[in-house]
């Protein structure tokens, strides 16, 4: 790195500070957490796509298709279920949560049964959200200090305080357009070191007469996940239907942006345009980690600096050795930028979600000028809670793309099944959805600690299922108890109608993804 890179760097933190100050003037909570309900699809649409295909995607999916043992192209087959979670929230979910005009979701479910169910799944989301950003943001620090020589504390106080600022004073606007920047160059930086691996390689004919065969298989059908296998194609979609609808809909950092929608429209357009949008870019991380891999096995001696228990090592230490400087600067701020959206997004959700609840427990309404300074004291806390627990954080799966998801997959489950209730069940009352939420999250954690041979995609269907299960037998049992009246229709035919234009191309687009699949080993192998 020279002094090109660095003044890149600095540069780009400069603006962001400059975007947050910007958007300072914050007269409600509806303009701190909403944005106003004034932010438009495109900004909204790539915020809601950055949140996740983030630092740990940018910096793992590559590592995991070519290095990870037992990786591969397969990790494409992760995508397929995103259409068919997207068409399930389009239909059953987001229109009652929008149309309910909360800030928080859990302030919906209290709406149905009580504060006690609030609170407990607000609780659950704090916790597992806080855990899951302090290791995305542990992983990028550590990869800043292992393949660039950036001090590991340096790299963590450089990625937690800039983004409080910016977020501290922008709230939702400041997140968003921060956010839309960051997956622009989120996708800039890897189509970059995609062309560069293959030019220093000698080209793509190169990479095609070396490259691994068994790393170009997608579809998967023979493997269940029952038996200690992974990666199979039916645990990636059914589970992947249930982390993907659960993540994108009844999780507050991502529902947060869907809400901030100027109307009902465009949120169903926001979800389309995730379900069609998703694919290409996480197709290009996977072809990108495939490219690198065959570099790999022509460069021995660089494979050899790759640290062999953290794979994830492997894109940087690329970026340092073969990118040009100047481009060197622009992928290092896109490795600090997609860890800044995670963590943006992560503590304005979690001040969102504090502050509604603590009203609620309080019994105190908040004035206007009061309720926008507390959400800003709430964002540095959490920030600052985050950023402590990144420095200790550690290895849960060999890659760390794989420990983010084996995180939230115990808890997803439960999840979409309680909102589901909320929704769909009005026989459905507090004990039923209280029971059914921790018996869904404690038997994913069961199987968890007792290291049974179940894929942990499956943990999503499991928990969801008991979840729904033990709701339903509590009800039938002790009846709805003080539950509200559900929302499984409304005058407007806005929940539980099928749309047959967004139906078809959803479907249209997973059938797309599966022909992809089948064909990329095909044409990659000759």
């Amino acid at each position: 790195m020279n002094v090109l890179d660095y003044s890149i760097i600095v540069i780009y933190l400069a603006m962001l500070l400059g975007l947050g100050y910007f958007f300072k003037e914050q007269h409600s909570k509806k303009d701190y957490f909403l944005g106003g309900r004034q932010l438009g699809v495109f900004p909204l649409t790539l915020s809601t796509m950055a949140t996740q295909l983030s630092a740990i995607s940018f910096i793992s999916a590559p590592a995991f298709v070519g290095l990870r043992e037992g990786g591969g192209m397969v990790w494409l087959s992760y995508e397929f279920a995103v259409p068919l979670a997207m068409l399930l929230l389009m239909v059953y979910v987001l229109p009652a949560l929008y149309r309910s005009g909360v800030v928080s979701i859990y302030d919906f479910l209290e709406s149905r049964f009580g504060l006690s169910n609030r609170l407990l799944i607000s609780l659950v989301f704090m916790i597992s959200r806080a855990f899951g950003t302090s290791i995305a943001i542990y992983a990028t620090a550590l990869i800043l200090n292992t393949a660039m020589g950036i001090d590991f504390y340096l790299a963590i106080a450089v990625i937690g305080v800039i983004t409080l600022i910016y977020s501290f004073q922008g709230g939702m606007k400041a997140v968003v357009y921060s956010d839309a920047a960051q997956m622009i160059l989120i996708f800039s930086g890897v189509a970059m070191i995609l062309l560069f691996s293959l030019r220093n390689m000698g080209g793509f004919e190169v990479f095609l007469a070396n490259i691994d065969s068994s790393r170009l298989t997608v579809l998967r059908t023979d493997s269940w996940g029952f038996a200690g296998d992974e990666w199979g194609l039916w645990p990636m979609i059914f589970g992947g239907i249930v982390l993907y609808a659960s993540y994108y809909g009844c999780d507050q950092t991502q529902a947060q942006r869907t809400l901030s929608a100027k109307d009902e429209g465009s949120v169903r357009r926001i979800l389309m345009l995730n379900g069609l949008a998703r694919f290409p870019v996480v197709l290009l991380y996977c072809f990108t980690g495939l490219v690198l891999g065959v570099f790999t096995v022509l460069n021995p001696e660089f494979l050899s600096r790759v640290d062999p228990n953290s794979p994830d090592t492997l894109v940087p230490l690329f970026i340092v050795e073969y990118m040009p400087n100047g481009l060197i600067g622009l992928l290092i701020v896109a490795l600090l930028a997609a860890s800044m959206s995670s963590l943006s997004s992560v503590v304005n959700s979690l001040s969102a979600v504090s502050i509604e609840d603590y009203t609620r427990l309080s019994g105190r309404k908040l004035e206007r000028d009061a309720y926008v300074f507390w959400s800003r004291v709430t964002v540095l806390f959490w920030g600052a809670a985050i950023v402590a627990l990144s420095i200790f954080g550690g290895g849960i799966a060999p890659t760390v793309i794989e420990a983010i998801n084996m995180i939230g997959s115990v808890f997803y489950g439960p999840i979409l099944a309680t909102f589901l209730l909320a929704i769909l069940r009005p026989g459905v009352g507090s004990k039923g959805a209280n029971a059914g939420l921790l018996t869904g999250v404690g038997l994913n954690v069961y199987l968890w600690a007792a290291q049974l041979q179940v894929f942990w995609l499956w943990w999503n269907v499991t928990g969801c299922l008991a979840a729904i299960g033990v709701a339903l037998l509590v009800a039938a049992f002790v009846g709805a108890g003080d539950g509200a009246p559900g929302r499984q229709a409304d005058a407007d035919g806005a929940v539980g109608v099928w749309r047959r234009d967004e139906t078809v191309i959803l479907l249209l687009a997973f059938a797309a993804m599966l022909l992809i699949g089948w064909l990329a080993p095909i044409v990659l192998d000759g």
